[in-house]
């Protein structure tokens, strides 16, 4: 009996402690279960969300130039996604603020490693929406560079050269710099330095012109004009300023070039003596 009387404490005691051990482990089943809940809630409203935020970037955005507004909605769509994870550990009870602090510091340091890519980023941005020129349009920018515009990107730009080489160029580089869009107004002018040397200058005039406008690839407006540079002991020198339009630039160069040479060079002397007695002759 005493034995008896002894082990119903002990009993009692071990009773005592499995249920308490069941209550913490409930309680604390149930605290980890409604964190894990909710977290588990915020990661599906956090895919919402990012859905929900490229749409309208996208729609907020859709006037910008295609290669900016895709870039803009990626990045809010990051900027949702980094909130979420922010918003997820701190719903399992984890201090987000030291991650925060670790993520700002790395980014201060990734920014500082990458200065001149971060400044071809903000010349990709000025360019894409300044739009100083397209795809497909020729330009002549700083190095030397010079070819057709192939792509437009944020950090550089693809060119084509005239020898069909592929260049790639940094944004930087074209921003800072002086560029010329040769094809932006649609039509160019050819100027051309003639030196007539001791021929008369009203028929060499109507001559080259004759010779010239009826060229296919030269514009009727604006009209072809052709008047004296200078004038010298050693002889005369002429302006001959056809019209053509951007893309045929390079072929009437080499082709008004050629038709002058030969204008010049033949001599017809059954045209040249026409133009002598009457130099307005192929105006009527």
């Amino acid at each position: 009996m005493r034995m008896l009387a002894f082990d119903i404490p002990v009993v009692l005691n071990r009773f005592d402690i499995a249920s308490w051990f069941n209550k913490n482990l409930i309680d604390l089943g149930f605290q980890f279960g409604t964190k894990i809940v909710s977290a588990l809630a915020i990661i599906l409203f956090t895919r919402y969300a990012i859905d929900l935020v490229g749409r309208a970037t996208r729609r907020a955005f859709s006037p910008v130039e295609p290669t900016l507004r895709k870039f803009l909605v990626q990045a809010s769509e990051i900027l949702t996604l980094v909130i979420g994870i922010v918003a997820f550990l701190s719903a399992l009870g984890i201090q987000a603020t030291s991650l925060v602090a670790v993520v700002g510091a790395a980014g201060l340091a990734v920014g500082l490693a990458l200065q001149n890519t971060l400044s071809h980023f903000a010349a990709g941005v000025m360019l894409l929406n300044q739009r100083p020129f397209e795809v497909g349009d020729f330009i002549e920018g700083p190095s030397g560079v010079k070819g057709v515009v192939d792509a437009i990107g944020i950090f550089s730009t693809t060119v084509v050269t005239p020898d069909n080489v592929k260049i790639t160029v940094p944004n930087n580089s074209l921003f800072s710099g002086v560029l010329k869009n040769t094809t932006a107004l649609g039509t160019r002018r050819v100027d051309l330095k003639i030196d007539i040397g001791a021929r008369p200058i009203e028929p060499t005039i109507v001559l080259l012109l004759s010779f010239v406008q009826p060229h296919p690839l030269v514009l009727d407006r604006p009209k072809t004009t052709c008047h004296v540079a200078s004038i010298s002991a050693k002889g005369t020198v002429l302006y001959l300023r056809p019209w053509c339009t951007a893309h045929a630039y390079e072929q009437v160069h080499s082709e008004v070039q050629q038709l002058v040479k030969e204008a010049l060079a033949n001599g017809n002397s059954e045209v040249e003596q026409k133009l002598l007695d009457d130099p307005w002759a192929s105006n009527t």
